[in-house]
């Protein structure tokens, strides 16, 4: 008989029996199923799958083939779920937001306006 993970069994990537002893270790006092273990091991490799394929989007749109912090907070914050479950979090060398406030643009002249109206 071939041993197969719960991993495996469960057709997950993440480890099913480690996050099972994380949960076990967290709250000794509760008893924890197994099915627990596998819906906290899928949510998480589904989470993190999401924030790679939006961070290779964003690698790919700066022509670059590696992902780096600043690809991953791109795009965690252009995202609105995943903006909204990393609200405070900061992510080490991700920078921020290109943005420019409004009152920091240039104003329009009513003068040039005037003139170009004119014909």
């Amino acid at each position: 008989m071939v041993r197969k993970s719960k991993s495996f069994r469960a057709g997950v990537i993440f480890p099913v029996a480690r996050f099972k002893r994380y949960l076990k270790q967290s709250q000794p006092a509760f008893r924890i199923s197994d099915s627990s273990a596998i819906y906290m091991s899928s949510v998480i490799e589904y989470l993190v799958a999401e924030i790679i394929e939006l961070s290779g989007n964003a690698a790919k749109d700066n022509k670059k083939v590696r992902i780096i912090p600043r690809h991953i907070q791109l795009a965690v914050k252009h995202d609105h779920e995943l903006g909204k479950l990393f609200e405070n979090v900061t992510i080490a060398q991700g920078g921020v937001l290109p943005s420019i406030h409004s009152a920091l643009l240039p104003q329009k002249s009513k003068q040039k306006d005037l003139e170009s109206q004119d014909f």
